[in-house]
């Protein structure tokens, strides 16, 4: 049966990405009216969580914001079935990446570094980073249940130069990339949510207590890796480019939490200018503060 549910996903993943975009843009103005007006899918969760980040804004400019997320949230799903079958040539097209030379400095020095970047524009787009640079992008990843669709999901990412890398073999991967001297790229997505017994550190997140991963502070201490903010744009539906921030290039130098604090803040930073492109039906705030300290082991 899971052969059969991959096949037919496949193949019709595969007729939707040779539709001209203009046509796929129609389809998905349609999909959107489905999905936000009678579908109604995750409306409580998405309205909740613009309340409660933006308590400054009026009701009017809270549904103006849902409603354009709803749109380019059905936009990402035509975006992500395309790049899962387009060649390299036109994916490229689909997003510029800005100021790269950082990233060419680095590798001539044989330095790896830390992307850090959140669920906004189309986050699947850094895949396109292994066709730009020399370094080795590595994409964390949550394994899927079914390993047909991963497998493939995985082989669409690797057609642009990424290693995609399951969450609980990151070190271990990165490890042998640091033994073999070469300079890889880690990505991670900084804004999910952690499981209960893996919370170590509250912030204050979009207005609300806000449970964050410490992983990319972690990681950047121990190996003193760069960490560079991923901010992307869309500039039109299809179409986006990146420019990256370096938040901090000594991570050793810095106290605790302030390279989490900063990540944080930069996201939030890019959040506030264009809200509807964050990824709001996410359950972002479904882990509530304890009045506990916020040091690791108290």
């Amino acid at each position: 049966m899971r052969a059969i549910l991959f096949f037919l996903f496949y193949i019709s993943t595969w007729l939707i990405a040779q539709i001209p975009s203009k046509v796929i843009y129609r389809i998905s103005d349609f999909s959107g009216f489905i999905v936000y007006r009678i579908a109604k899918y995750r409306r409580k969760v998405v309205r909740e969580n613009l309340l409660n980040s933006f308590p400054e804004k009026s009701i009017e400019e809270i549904k103006e914001i849902e409603k354009k997320f709803y749109k380019h949230f059905c936009d990402l799903f035509y975006e992500n079935i395309f790049l899962l079958h387009a060649s390299r040539e036109r994916a490229l097209r689909r997003c510029r990446f800005n100021n790269l030379e950082y990233f060419e400095k680095l590798y001539n020095e044989g330095k790896s570094a830390i992307l850090a970047t959140g669920h906004y524009g189309n986050w699947e787009l850094y895949a396109l980073m292994g066709a730009k640079l020399n370094h080795i992008p590595l994409g964390v990843y949550k394994p899927l249940s079914n390993k047909r669709f991963e497998k493939f999901l995985n082989a669409a990412r690797e057609r642009f130069g990424g290693v995609p890398v399951s969450m609980k073999k990151t070190l271990k991967v990165f490890n042998q990339f640091n033994q073999e001297k070469k300079p890889v790229l880690l990505g991670l997505i900084s804004d999910q949510t952690p499981a209960a017994g893996d919370i170590h550190y509250w912030t204050t997140f979009l207005n609300q207590d806000t449970p964050v991963f410490l992983g990319v502070e972690k990681i950047s201490k121990k190996y003193n890796l760069p960490v560079i903010f991923c901010s992307m744009t869309k500039l039109k539906r299809g179409k986006y480019q990146v420019n990256f921030e370096v938040l901090s290039e000594n991570p050793k130098d810095t106290e605790p939490y302030v390279i989490t604090e900063m990540h944080v803040k930069a996201l939030e930073n890019l959040i506030r200018k264009q809200p509807e492109f964050w990824l709001w039906s996410h359950r972002r705030w479904k882990r509530k503060y304890l009045k506990t300290s916020n040091q690791e082991g108290e």
